[in-house]
């Protein structure tokens, strides 16, 4: 079934060059990696190894063509601190070269006491604002951004990540039936675009490569058959 909440960006061509470039960039991992919430999961995104111009360039670039393919309107971006501040940017960019310029702003952990202070740095947060982010496992750092959009008199529109793990969340240490990104959708009302979801990476683990892959491809499955959530 298909998530009609989360914006399909396309295809699924662009998904599957997403996950390649991450796979091959080594981004997207695999083993044994302990999540936020405990588990012992089989793959792991580490946006933060997009660490050159060239690799942060191109994510830039899968990150606005999703946004274009989606339909969703927005006036500004935000990135919030510390790993969507170099993504906003990027995007920001990529998306002026493509034809689409819009301000961006991001927000700084510390409060600055001198100078302009304050902990937004940018354009004014106005209209309807983007969260540009990673991933989301709890959604904290949407509500976090979203209480600093309203704050300024913006409105919090949607959301852009890049890997929707499309797994359970966890409140007060116990597992919930929905995801962050269904609950960003359905408890916040907010739209969310993802460049690729764990549905992607599984297909590609499919497609892709001898034995190791298939070792691969069936304990993210598993991993799946475990904590997935039910779409729709």
């Amino acid at each position: 079934m298909v998530d009609v909440g989360v914006q399909a960006p396309n295809d699924g061509v662009l998904a599957q060059d997403f996950v390649r470039f991450a796979v091959e960039s080594g981004v997207l991992r695999f083993g044994e990696f302990k999540t936020k919430a405990g588990r012992m999961s089989p793959y792991f995104f580490n946006a933060g190894l997009f660490d050159d111009g060239a690799k942060l360039g191109r994510l830039a670039e899968f990150y606005a063509k999703a946004l274009l393919a989606s339909g969703i309107e927005f006036d500004m971006i935000f990135g919030p601190a510390y790993k969507g501040i170099p993504l906003a940017a990027t995007v920001a960019v990529e998306l002026a070269r493509l034809g689409r310029n819009v301000p961006f702003a991001y927000n700084r952990k510390e409060a600055k006491d001198h100078g302009e202070g304050g902990t937004l740095v940018g354009a004014p947060l106005k209209g309807r604002v983007l969260i540009v982010d990673d991933v989301m496992s709890a959604g904290t750092a949407a509500r976090e951004s979203i209480a600093l959009i309203k704050a300024a008199g913006a409105t919090p529109h949607a959301v852009a990540i890049a890997l929707d793990r499309q797994e359970k969340a966890t409140e007060n240490g116990v597992d919930v039936e929905h995801s962050a990104v269904q609950y960003v959708r359905n408890q916040l009302g907010m739209q969310v675009c993802a460049i690729a979801k764990l549905a992607d990476l599984l297909l590609y683990l499919s497609k892709n490569g001898g034995a190791e892959m298939r070792v691969h491809h069936e304990r993210v499955f598993a991993y799946r058959q475990k904590y997935g959530v039910t779409e729709g």
